[in-house]
């Protein structure tokens, strides 16, 4: 990679925000594989449905396996790369995989509290959401100048 003298440009919200739509719509298709299609053969087999903590557990590791393994395998879901963007540690270098977690584990709140950790990147002075800035990762517009 070329030695830049300026740090990248943050993503922009509008094109994050798109990301996100566009991974919510990916993650419908993944989580009715891997979430609902075994709850529903356990329950026609058993008779039984699965306690509710059981599938929230269920969704949360689907979704954790899902973004981290994208984010320390290329730094980009397939939703960031359609919308050229690239996660990065705040330092420019690849994500950690602490980092990873941290972001995801953060980026809960972050979305649950009316999306006000979203909302941080407009007072933010390098634009990032709330939870890239207390995981140390950072949201870069991957597009050439």
């Amino acid at each position: 990679m070329p030695h830049h003298d300026t740090p990248p440009k943050a993503a922009s919200l509008l094109r994050r925000l798109a990301g996100m739509l566009y991974d919510t719509l990916l993650l419908a298709g993944v989580l009715a594989i891997t979430l609902l299609f075994p709850h529903v053969l356990l329950g026609m087999f058993t008779q039984k449905v699965a306690h509710p903590v059981l599938l929230q557990a269920h969704f949360f590791l689907t979704l954790l396996l899902y973004f981290c393994w994208f984010w320390l395998h290329g730094g980009q879901t397939l939703a960031m790369k359609t919308w050229h963007i690239r996660l990065t540690g705040s330092d420019g270098r690849a994500v950690r995989p602490l980092q990873a977690l941290l972001r995801y584990l953060l980026a809960w709140p972050s979305l649950l509290l009316g999306g006000l950790g979203l909302l941080w990147c407009l007072f933010d002075k390098d634009r990032q959401f709330l939870h890239d800035r207390l995981a140390g990762t950072r949201l870069i517009d991957t597009r050439l100048p």
